[in-house]
């Protein structure tokens, strides 16, 4: 072994401290992964730690999607070194009951509230499902809420087609903004609508 390589091995950081992000988020794999991106590219650039991987749990009854986890491996699970890193992930936009966990604690993070609304698939008359898009509807109410939240993931199931939305505004400013399109949009019809952060 040379010198250089020597020096490339002294200056390895070992990132070997787990810390996992549970995200109170309805998010698909796919729509995770930009945020897991994000995250990974700034501590990484300060040195802070790297990516480890991330799943989704879904309700085991329906299949929809309840939450995930990021996991990370940081190089110490210091006060600053959390702190840290909890500004980092609050920076990204978080929605509320989520938390870090490590050395068997966990700290709240999140400030993003959120709603849901579930269409129904089965119940309303044909023509409705023949002659509405589902993405106009998707595009009416991010036009409407105009920069409070925005659609981030979505689920189909068999009776239900579900569309999750978080914002920095609170759930009830959020539904008063849209409530107009859901009671007038045929396929609004019929469908629920639950906050989820």
């Amino acid at each position: 072994m040379g010198l250089f390589d020597k020096l490339k091995k002294s200056d390895k950081i070992d990132y070997d401290c787990h810390v996992e992000l549970h995200l109170n988020a309805h998010f698909q794999p796919v729509h995770r992964f930009p945020l897991e991106d994000a995250i990974e590219q700034v501590i990484t650039e300060l040195q802070l730690g790297e990516l480890e991987g991330g799943g989704t749990a879904q309700n085991p009854e329906t299949g929809e999607i309840q939450s995930c986890d990021i996991q990370f491996c940081l190089k110490d699970t210091s006060d600053a070194t959390i702190d840290k890193f909890s500004e980092i992930v609050e920076s990204m936009g978080i929605p509320k009951s989520s938390y870090l966990q490590y050395d068997n604690q966990k700290r709240p993070v999140g400030t993003q509230e959120g709603f849901a609304i579930y269409l129904n698939g089965v119940d309303l008359p044909a023509e409705v499902y023949q002659s509405c898009d589902i993405n106009v509807l998707i595009e009416r109410l991010e036009s409407q809420l105009d920069g409070m939240g925005r659609m981030y993931s979505f689920w189909e199931g068999k009776e239900w087609t579900v569309l999750y939305f978080y914002g920095n505004s609170s759930f009830r400013d959020m539904i008063a903004k849209v409530q107009g399109i859901i009671d007038d949009y045929p396929l609004c019809e019929k469908c629920q609508v639950k906050q989820i952060a």
